[in-house]
């Protein structure tokens, strides 16, 4: 189960196809999406694919001696813009693929259309979502639901996201909700309705244990998205933001021009895969002892590289060093961003208390250890707030809790309006009167597990004692012990043997810590196989705007959420 390979495949399937000679690539916003996180463009060039181009594109030129390859979401705005195309056609011939079921009476207005008969082939390939690890998927989509509902225009396209997947997949799954989250049975319902509708698409070979679709919901577990990270891919998402693999570093300081935005694809970036899942300290250590295997072979030049400042500056010092390794001085600027900010954002001491107000059961020592940190000057409003909200979470019902005061020092501290109330939106979103489950189970304050931190000067020890919620569901679902009364079947069907493939979907967006979980559980349970998908990919950020979206207190929410989906 491998969502990355079933992409590619759909992609390569597509372009030959069409057979020798060149091509363009006719797509709209979110097929260039789909295809530009799979493929680098020089590597679609090899395929004779020489051009890009997006159907909506008013200004194209009329290139007959190409061939054009259209892979388009099934949107009737998309078939209006084919429609128009085909009436005049810029190119010698047409092979249409769309990224999921098209009806009967689109296809005959294309027909209908298709007058000087350039059509070659009409098909439906099923990558209709964001594959951003070979285990993890994404539907970018942002602000999903009105308070405990789905907002009405995205539901049909998650359904249809969904579906691609198990269809890409070849799963035909039993499926399990959540029973706590009405959204979580109204996909179910909306999943189960089209593997019926499309029976023919969804026979596959039975496997002797049916493959299995869980769909679980965000405000179960509000804790995890608000956590600082400490892996290579997480840590990137949470303090740079990465958008469907690109990074924005155009306001580092001292940036030089190539680097403004750089591509983190585990699919072409050795490094990039081989530290994905690691901490920040081992890629530092990983980093160094590359950079000094390029040292090996300049005997001249015996320096001692420390810190990840001695890095930057040999990076910088050695442009034919650059050019041997543009990924090393990629990685090292990354890491080199990533440590400025955890020094000067105080990361390990934000993150220290964040794992306590996780995972411990201790009210006093936790709020000392908060209003302590709340008085420093240097402590970001994100992270305040953040710290806040977790508190929240955490000690809701407690009998002392110290809320109040704390939402007063937020505002002494000059913390805005708008990220204040996000406080109790998160209580709203994800609190103990909505969770489904035990996000907060009351022990004892356990001794804290400090992780020390190989090597490095700069990089001390950060503390990784947090699992989310979803580790626990799964493994509870692989023993078999997973509640039937917390996460029914739809249907009367269920599963008499231990579940080997295992689709988790979760509404409202997932996170690279449940990433990881999923990474290391495939890792160490022999004959499970298991992908994560989610609505949307977050960090605290894009978190607390879905969060903001949901309660209502967002503001104008198509100004928020236009710009992250196009609603259909």
């Amino acid at each position: 189960m491998n969502v990355t390979l079933a992409v590619k495949q759909y992609i390569s399937k597509m372009i030959e196809s069409s057979g020798p000679g060149m091509k363009v690539l006719l797509m709209d916003k979110e097929t260039t999406s789909i295809v530009s996180v799979v493929y680098t463009q020089s590597e679609i060039l090899q395929k004779e694919v020489y051009l890009f181009e997006r159907i909506d594109s008013q200004n194209r030129d009329n290139m007959k001696h190409l061939k054009a390859i259209c892979f388009l979401r099934p949107t009737k705005e998309n078939v209006e813009h084919l429609i128009q195309e085909l009436r005049r056609p810029k190119y010698s011939v047409y092979f249409i693929y769309f990224s999921n079921v098209i009806s009967k009476s689109e296809v005959k207005a294309l027909a209908e259309a298709d007058e000087q008969e350039v059509v070659a082939e009409v098909q439906e390939f099923y990558g209709d979502f964001i594959a951003v690890n070979p285990h993890l998927f994404s539907l970018n989509l942002q602000g999903v639901s009105r308070g405990r509902s789905w907002e009405p225009s995205v539901l049909p396209r998650v359904t249809q996201g969904l579906t691609s997947v198990l269809l890409s997949l070849k799963k035909c799954p039993m499926i399990r909700y959540q029973l706590s989250s009405d959204m979580s049975k109204r996909l179910a319902e909306s999943v189960k309705q089209i593997i019926t509708k499309e029976y023919e698409l969804f026979d596959f070979r039975k496997t002797e244990v049916p493959p299995l679709l869980l769909i679980l919901d965000r405000s179960d577990d509000a804790i995890t998205p608000l956590l600082n990270q400490w892996t290579y891919q997480a840590m990137v998402h949470e303090l740079l933001g990465l958008n469907n693999n690109r990074i924005d570093l155009s306001r580092v300081p001292g940036i030089s021009k190539d680097l403004r935005e750089v591509v983190l694809s585990a699919e072409n970036d050795e490094f990039y895969a081989n530290n994905l899942y690691l901490n920040f300290g081992e890629i530092g250590t990983n980093i160094k002892n590359l950079m000094e295997d390029f040292q090996k072979k300049k005997p001249k030049d015996q320096q001692k590289l420390e810190s990840i400042s001695d890095m930057k500056a040999f990076v910088e010092n050695y442009p034919q060093f650059k050019k041997m390794s543009g990924t090393v001085s990629k990685h090292v600027t990354v890491v080199g961003e990533l440590s400025r900010l955890v020094s000067e954002r105080q990361l390990m001491e934000v993150s220290e208390v964040e794992q306590e107000l996780a995972c411990q059961n201790d009210h006093s020592n936790a709020q000392q250890m908060l209003r302590r940190l709340l008085q420093s000057p240097r402590l970001s409003e994100i992270d305040a707030v953040r710290l806040v909200m977790l508190y929240a979470l955490r000690y809701e019902k407690h009998s002392s809790s110290i809320l109040p005061s704390l939402m007063e020092e937020l505002n002494r501290k000059g913390v805005s309006e708008r990220h204040r109330k996000m406080v109790h939106a998160v209580v709203e979103y994800g609190g103990k009167r909505i969770r489904g489950s035990d996000l907060i189970t009351p022990t004892d304050a356990v001794s804290i597990t400090k992780q020390f931190f190989k090597g490095l000067k700069g990089v001390e020890n950060v503390y990784t004692q947090h699992q989310p919620l979803l580790h626990d569901t799964l493994d509870q679902l692989i023993k078999g012990r997973l509640k039937d009364s917390q996460f029914p079947y739809l249907g009367p069907s269920s599963l008499r043997d231990r579940p080997q493939d295992i689709i988790v979907f979760i509404i409202g967006g997932a996170t690279y810590e449940e990433a990881l979980t999923v990474y290391n559980l495939n890792r160490t349970m022999p004959g499970v196989r298991i992908v994560l998908g989610g609505t949307h990919i977050h960090n605290t950020k894009s978190f607390l705007e879905e969060v903001m979206l949901s309660v209502g207190s967002g503001g104008d929410r198509s100004q928020i959420g236009g710009r992250q989906m196009s609603r259909r």
